[in-house]
């Protein structure tokens, strides 16, 4: 065990910020994995059935990627030992790059060392103080803070209101300079899907760049886990697609795909990628293994959705509110348990814990005051037996509370 070691009091604010937290009830902490990222795992020496994990598709302990990432330890080492412009960008690296191009059916691929990075790194570095970044509130954080990097001017429009968005790109269409219009595909803490058709429309009339983040949407909505875009039919009208390594594919890492300028113009100006060791050989391997089980285990994402439609019914049927009523519907294997307040979701989220069952209490400053959720995710891989076994614990956990009647 670390030993405390007492705090210089430049940084006594800090402290005072932790204790703040710990009396509203919102303080947590990180709790360790002890086994591989499985549907039954082990956390903190307990076991759980786990309802955090965004391993969508079970592919974390796949025993093709295991392979993969093996044999390419083996082939190149541990490590590329640089940054992609310099000496960093080995053949692994642009091979996976090419295979997810054509996975998402455009001119070229870049791949980053995490979703975080790659919608920062690309907001900040195609957009400057003179354009306009119209977003949805809900958009992910990444996108937020790559917006601000940027300089840009910044117009928020209400959650999936494409009216609004529309109104918004009247009000700065006549100004000048760029304008990017941005959605996540699905969004993270509701689990809804946004209006990427309807968006592509507005970006179409108004002429503005179309970008998309769907880390949650890559390996779960579309052909064969192909994203919100090729779910909406929107193939060659999203400029900017951004997904993720690291939640359905199993591994680390985020990309950017788009046009061939694009990308290039990225491998100049995004500042993740030009100072940002590349990844492992293994890390490519891996991820390079997991689109291929995409196409060849499409099974996967049918029983993902199989088990989401179940699980669902099962809450709403148990009585929980589980988006639709002053929050957005869930449509995805996200599914929020909405309890209203912080204390509340974390201190259900801790007996579901100490019952069995690992879900994760989010409260404010992640969502709205008032809107603390416990949030599911389901997988692929549970079985019908473990998802009874939760929702029992689920159920009386929440009349133990007084949740449920």
């Amino acid at each position: 065990m670390n030993r405390k070691i007492a705090a210089r009091p430049q940084l006594a604010h800090l402290s005072a910020h932790l204790d703040e937290l710990k009396q509203k009830g919102t303080y947590f902490h990180l709790r360790i994995l002890e086994d591989q990222q499985e549907p039954v795992c082990t956390y903190d020496g307990k076991r759980v059935i786990n309802l955090a994990s965004n391993n969508y598709l079970g592919l974390t302990a796949h025993p093709k990627l295991r392979e993969a990432a093996i044999e390419a330890t083996r082939k190149y080492g541990v490590g590329s030992g640089a940054v992609r412009t310099i000496a960093g960008t080995m053949r692994i690296h642009m091979e996976l790059e090419e295979k997810i191009a054509r996975f998402k059916n455009v001119e070229a691929c870049v791949v980053f060392q995490s979703g975080f990075t790659a919608n920062a790194g690309t907001v900040s570095s195609i957009l400057g103080k003179d354009d306009f970044i119209i977003s949805d509130e809900l958009n992910h954080a990444s996108i937020i803070d790559g917006a601000r990097l940027s300089r840009a001017k910044v117009k928020v429009f209400r959650h999936r209101d494409t009216a609004h968005a529309e109104d918004l790109l009247q009000e700065v269409q006549k100004e000048p300079g760029h304008k990017l219009l941005i959605t996540d595909g699905v969004f993270s803490m509701d689990g809804d899907i946004g209006p990427v058709d309807k968006l592509c429309d507005l970006a179409d009339k108004y002429g503005a760049i179309m970008m998309v983040d769907d880390a949650h949407a890559s390996g779960v909505l579309g052909r064969n886990g192909r994203g919100s875009v090729d779910h909406f039919h929107c193939d060659g009208r999203v400029d900017v697609q951004v997904g993720t390594l690291s939640k359905a594919i199993g591994a680390l890492g985020g990309y950017v795909c788009g046009s061939r300028d694009l990308i290039d113009y990225l491998y100049h100006r995004a500042r993740p990628f030009l100072f940002s060791t590349s990844h492992p050989p293994s890390v490519a391997a891996t991820c390079i293994a997991a689109f291929d089980i995409l196409e060849s285990e499409p099974e996967r994402i049918e029983r993902l959705w199989e088990n989401t439609r179940y699980f669902k019914r099962q809450l709403a049927a148990a009585g929980f509110n589980i988006g639709g009523v002053n929050t957005p519907a869930s449509e995805t294997p996200i599914t929020p348990i909405i309890l209203g307040d912080g204390r509340v979701a974390m201190e259900f989220s801790r007996k579901l814990f100490d019952a069995g069952v690992m879900a994760t209490g989010i409260a404010f400053p992640t969502v709205p005051e008032g809107k603390a959720r416990i949030r599911t995710i389901m997988t692929s891989e549970h079985t019908r037996a473990q998802m009874d076994q939760a929702l029992e614990t689920i159920a009386h956990i929440g009349k133990q509370m007084a949740i449920l009647a």
